[in-house]
């Protein structure tokens, strides 16, 4: 005996091998294709792209996104700058890091359209020009890198955190870059690295 639900003899079994049929249907292409459509998957909608202004490494970019876009995608899928790396994507790991308004931040967790007015550093803008920054020139020196995939965030990151503390220890550059992972374990080079950006910056006014 089949299960009932309800006063009206509604049958669960029924409805599964109704489901079925339907579904053998759409695969068999007995269905009108714009039926077949319509069952197979709902209609989704959402906002569309606006028009956004990103002030990066002093440059002003004018791009069109959707509101959902975080600034790592942003600056890699529209504005081709691909030193943030997409790793974790869930603000963990740090190889996305960037400077926003003088603060260090994984851009996986920012909205573009919420970085608008704000002024970005990105690991490009300290390669720029003849002379490389000199944290960047200390993480050469100090093989600061393996594979290279999480370097662009400790970069920011050291940059940053230099600019906060221009004449940190080493215990103190360990816990200042907690919060970026390296799986390759270049953690001792990193640090000297920082160590080494920190006394050629002379106080971190070199930018």
């Amino acid at each position: 005996m089949e299960e009932l639900s309800g006063k009206g003899g509604f049958s669960r079994r029924g409805f599964i091998r109704g489901f079925g049929l339907s579904s053998g249907a759409i695969g068999a292409g007995l269905l009108e294709p714009e039926v077949a459509e319509a069952q197979a998957a709902p209609a989704t909608a959402g906002p569309g792209e606006v028009p956004i202004t990103l002030k990066i490494n002093g440059k002003v970019h004018k791009l069109n996104v959707e509101p959902r876009v975080t600034l790592l995608d942003a600056l890699r899928n529209h504005l081709d700058m691909t030193g943030a790396k997409r790793v974790c994507d869930r603000g963990t790991c740090g190889a996305c890091t960037v400077i926003k308004d003088s603060k260090v931040v994984y851009a996986c967790t920012v909205l573009a359209i919420d970085a608008q007015g704000s002024d970005i550093q990105t690991i490009e803008g300290l390669s720029a020009g003849t002379k490389p920054h000199p944290v960047v020139e200390a993480f050469v020196d100090n093989d600061a890198q393996q594979c290279g995939y999480c370097t662009p965030g400790f970069v920011m990151a050291t940059k940053g955190f230099l600019d906060r503390n221009p004449n940190p220890n080493y215990e103190q550059v360990k816990q200042g870059l907690s919060g970026n992972i390296c799986r390759c374990g270049t953690y001792v080079g990193v640090r000297k690295a920082a160590l080494e950006a920190a006394k050629t910056m002379k106080g971190g006014r070199n930018a």
